[in-house]
């Protein structure tokens, strides 16, 4: 395997078996048996499977990587934005001590923080009870098992247009 990196720093996919652009020159058959032509065949199959395999394997991985990284900044500029909301709400306080006493401009940005905070989690709550169980889901996953039950049984496959139901055993 090469690298991943170049020596200038870029992103560089690993070395991956390459796949041969150009047609394999024609062997004759000459007495090759049909087993050993269908060994051959099934060979360069497997052999181009586990190219593009590979291939794929080293594209999602760069990907994921680049990923990665972009949600790693996304956190860091997260938690630095969280910590500056708490000089912000000093600075608010502040602020209202310009007219209030200090501890009332204080309490009022506490009352403050805690009414959005039961705001938000109020919305959060609401969003999260209308989650639903997957119905459709389920319900495939039955007609799959029943299927899959029947299957093996001589009275032949069962009707998909029908109900579904427990089958008796």
């Amino acid at each position: 395997m090469a690298s991943p990196t170049s020596p200038s720093g870029a992103d560089v996919p690993p070395v991956l078996p390459s796949i041969p652009l150009a047609p394999e020159t024609a062997r004759p058959a000459d007495g090759k048996s049909i087993g050993a032509l269908v060994t051959d065949v099934t060979t360069q199959l497997s052999n181009l499977v586990r190219a593009e395999v590979e291939l794929a394997k080293a594209e999602v991985t760069a990907e994921v990587r680049k990923g990665v990284t972009g949600s790693v900044f996304f956190t860091v500029a997260g938690a630095i934005g969280l910590f500056s909301l708490f000089y912000f709400f000093f600075a608010l306080a502040e602020l209202l001590s310009l007219w209030f006493l200090r501890w009332v401009a204080f309490a009022i940005v506490f009352v403050l923080m805690v009414l959005v905070a039961a705001l938000v989690g109020f919305l959060g709550y609401r969003k999260v009870r209308k989650i639903r169980k997957p119905e459709r889901t389920i319900e495939s996953l039955r007609e799959s098992a029943d299927m899959l039950q029947h299957l093996g049984r001589s009275d032949g496959p069962p009707e998909l247009d029908a109900p579904s139901s427990a089958s008796a055993r």
